[in-house]
Order: C-alpha cells, then structure tokens, then sequence
C-alpha cells in the first residue's frame, strides 16, 4: 500500500474510533451504565460540566451526576456534526449535542443543547477524551404527551444493563 493511502487509511480508522468513543459516552448517560461514560475517558482526564461541576471525571462530573440518576425517568443524549482534527496522538474534537431529560412524575421535559469540545489523546493504541469543556448552547422545557394507554402498547427500555440493547444476541420481546 502505498504511503498515501497508508495515512489516509489511518486518519479513517483514528476518527471512527473517536466517533466510537463519543457514541459509548452517550450511550453510558442514556443507559445509567457509569462504566461505559468511564470507558470514554483516560484515567487522569479532567471533564468541565460547568464552572460548579469540574475535575476530574470521578470527583467532578460522576460524583454530581451518579446521585441525579433516581429521579429520571429518561435520558436521552444525541449527537452529531463532529469535528475531528487530528494532530498525531492529539484529536481536536467538536460536537454537537442535544439532551431530553424526563424526571419521574413530571409532564414535561428538558431539552438542552450546545457542544463538547474535547482533547483526544491516544494512549496504548485507545483514543480517549482527556479533556472535555461542555458548551451549552440552549435549554428549554417541553410538554410530554405519553399517556398511560400508549405506554401500555410499547416495549419498555429500562436505564441500566437490562434494556434490550445489552442482550447478545438480540432476543424478541414476550407479548
């Protein structure tokens, strides 16, 4: 293969693997899985959630967001149009969030977007973030219309590792 295409090749699969990581911390605030939201940091990152809530990703962000967990009811964070500058071992990285947060017994919800910009390092071949800046854009409040009889005729998802999404293989639901 020949140079080009070698770096290329390589700039392809550093960038899907940040995109991978992005996705696993995403998913892990979704799913309350304190594990995988570990899994997208490097040991010694330092996550800034806001002037309050910063530091390392244990005393700062995990030990503010853990204890919120019982009184949600769901979670939703959704990501895109993320930037990706590589630089080496360093990755600048932008991207776009949007959140919806339901707590239990409220008939509305929180939207909030804006953007995290991250420093990617890899480590031991794993991209990683080691550091996050959270950059609100804008947050609002919306009506639920979910009623009792259409959560009746829905599969229910739960928010920890006995949604369906962890099961492997994928099983069909009971009527």
């Amino acid at each position: 293969m020949d140079e080009i295409l070698e770096r290329e090749l390589r700039q392809l699969l550093d960038k899907r693997a940040i995109e991978e990581c992005l996705l696993r911390y995403s998913r892990g605030v979704d799913r309350n899985d304190v594990e995988l939201i570990r899994s997208a940091f490097h040991p010694d990152a330092l996550e800034n959630h806001s002037r309050e809530v910063r530091g390392p990703l244990e005393e700062g962000f995990l030990a503010w967001w853990i204890p919120q967990q019982p009184q949600r009811q769901a979670d939703q964070h959704l990501i895109s149009n993320s930037t990706i500058d590589l630089e080496g071992d360093i990755a600048h990285v932008e991207t776009y969030y949007m959140s919806v947060i339901q707590l239990r017994g409220e008939a509305c919800v929180t939207l909030r977007g804006g953007r995290y910009a991250d420093r990617f390092e890899k480590r031991d071949g794993a991209w990683k973030i080691a550091l996050r800046i959270v950059l609100p854009e804008w947050d609002g409040k919306a009506e639920t219309t979910m009623t009792e009889a259409v959560w009746a005729r829905v599969f229910r998802r739960t928010r920890d590792r006995s949604d369906p999404t962890y099961q492997r293989p994928l099983q069909n639901p009971p009527a």
